[in-house]
């Protein structure tokens, strides 16, 4: 089954394709938003609102554990994730898509493994799935690679931490896309992320960021972002053959 992690903007899938039916999953690590079953293009797909109904649950206290968990629980193997980023560069602006191909972790108070009992080493030298990435690029028009940065929240970053990250090779920044490209990569989960560039972060731009910029900015992208899934999911393929299937083969000690 396809999944779906919706952030900011994107309800209104629930509102544009045929509800099957709602699954309530209780895991080992917690209780998971409802996930709500969609059809898309004659395929089932898993609808989870990241942030819980009524974008209730800031960055930093999602249960991403719980998730992935009830994503992987109901047969889901692969993953189209949405997350809302700020700009490092001029050349990204605001309204557009950026497909992430790698990120640096500056998130510090999160639990970011299944493997608490038990010593396992996943390999993340390309975090995303090249796959899923590529049926994405090939659905929209997009910025093609960038490296995310993830900061923790749910502050907004200092103007100097910004240009810091600019400096080692961010693209863009947020709050969301680690541990969950991590967590569902320990699942043997494909996972793909479509960033949705909100705003220039702190100092990339003169003026001073508001929340309410964001969340227009986040309007203005619900609709591209709503194209580029539907056209991504069109294009997977049920049959699965990726190496992110075969993640835990050479990670357990």
């Amino acid at each position: 089954m396809i999944g779906i992690i919706g952030g900011t903007g994107t309800s209104s899938l629930k509102e544009n394709y045929p509800i099957i039916r709602e699954e309530n999953i209780t895991t080992k690590y917690g209780e998971a938003p409802t996930i709500s079953i969609l059809e898309i293009d004659n395929k089932e797909v898993a609808y989870i609102p990241r942030h819980s109904n009524g974008h209730s649950v800031p960055p930093h206290k999602i249960n991403y554990r719980a998730n992935i968990e009830a994503l992987n629980i109901i047969g889901v193997s692969q993953v189209f994730a949405t997350n809302s980023v700020g700009s490092l560069d001029t050349n990204i602006e605001p309204g557009s898509l950026l497909i992430p191909d790698n990120f640096i972790d500056f998130t510090h108070n999160r639990v970011c493994t299944f493997f608490d009992d038990e010593v396992v080493h996943i390999d993340c030298t390309e975090p995303y799935c090249e796959r899923l990435r590529q049926i994405i690029i090939s659905s929209g028009r997009v910025h093609p690679y960038g490296t995310y940065i993830a900061t923790e929240g749910p502050r907004f970053e200092t103007g100097a931490e910004i240009q810091f990250y600019k400096m080692i090779g961010g693209k863009v920044v947020g709050m969301t896309g680690v541990p969950e490209v991590v967590l569902a990569r320990e699942k043997q989960m494909c996972y793909g992320s479509i960033c949705a560039v909100t705003n220039y972060a702190a100092s990339i731009y003169p003026h001073k960021l508001t929340i309410t910029e964001v969340v227009d900015a986040m309007k203005d992208c619900e609709e591209k972002l709503i194209q580029i899934i539907t056209k991504s999911i069109k294009k997977s393929n049920d049959n699965l053959n990726c190496e992110c299937q075969n993640t835990l083969e050479d990670a357990i000690i």
